[in-house]
């Protein structure tokens, strides 16, 4: 007769945890670069100065995330928010137009947005912000709508039968069904966000794409690496977050 396998301890769980580990290798980067300046030394003989010190890579890294989250908020406001005018019989007319918009908004490359917008609102954090938020509009406007037009035609005609309203029919049977696809779109936006982010230093935006730059400006590899590495690890962090978040939200729909 076989015995159940006992349970899993929770630190078990967290050293099999992919997430948990990038993000460990996250902090690590993030506050303890400093000391991987003899391996930089090492493999960047040349340098005077294998490490980026002008900025913390923690304020840096924080003021990556607030470039994004804002950003990034809009985007899925907006596009949640189109997406579910274009669905509905007032705005099924209008899609074609809001599709082709928000597509024209991504053909843009953020650098020419960033060009546009510094003479209209100056250099920081706001052309930034502009050319991020059209950017990221796509995949959730595209995942809205698949979300949505995913919903079974039997749930809505059995929530017809049962008297809802058009707004009951989309706050407790279209939204919770088309979430996953939804929740997929906005991953997809915000991972895009977070690797584009780095090219709003370039307009003087304090991101992790400022050593990028200096270290591309002034032939220091090790800085380019080094702000690499850490946009590479935060979207790689984000990432696996987000797939926890669907995992979640797949198994309460299941429940």
């Amino acid at each position: 007769m076989s015995s159940a396998a006992p349970p899993k301890s929770r630190r078990q769980r967290w050293s099999r945890d992919p997430l948990w580990w990038a993000l460990v290798a996250l902090l690590l980067l993030v506050f303890g670069i400093s000391w991987l300046k003899p391996l930089f030394a090492a493999l960047f003989p040349a340098l005077e100065r294998p490490v980026y010190q002008q900025d913390s890579f923690l304020g840096l890294t924080l003021a990556h995330l607030k470039i994004v989250v804002l950003s990034s908020g809009f985007s899925v406001i907006v596009g949640v928010a189109a997406g579910i005018f274009a669905t509905r019989a007032s705005g099924r007319e209008f899609r074609p137009l809001i599709e082709t918009l928000v597509a024209v908004g991504q053909t843009f490359p953020p650098v020419a947005v960033l060009a546009v917008a510094v003479p209209l609102v100056g250099f920081g954090e706001a052309p930034a912000l502009i050319a991020l938020a059209l950017y990221g509009l796509l995949p959730v406007l595209q995942g809205t709508l698949a979300g949505i037009e995913a919903v079974p035609a039997a749930a809505r005609e059995a929530a017809e039968g049962l008297g809802m309203s058009a707004w009951q029919r989309l706050r407790y049977i279209e939204l919770p069904l088309a979430a996953p696809v939804i929740l997929a779109g906005v991953r997809t936006s915000v991972i895009i966000n977070i690797g584009t982010a780095a090219i709003a230093s370039t307009v003087g935006a304090k991101t992790l794409g400022l050593p990028i730059i200096v270290g591309l400006s002034g032939f220091n590899t090790a800085y380019v690496i080094q702000g690499a590495v850490l946009v590479g690890m935060l979207a790689v962090v984000t990432d696996l977050a987000f797939e926890r978040v669907e995992r979640r939200l797949a198994r309460w729909q299941a429940a």
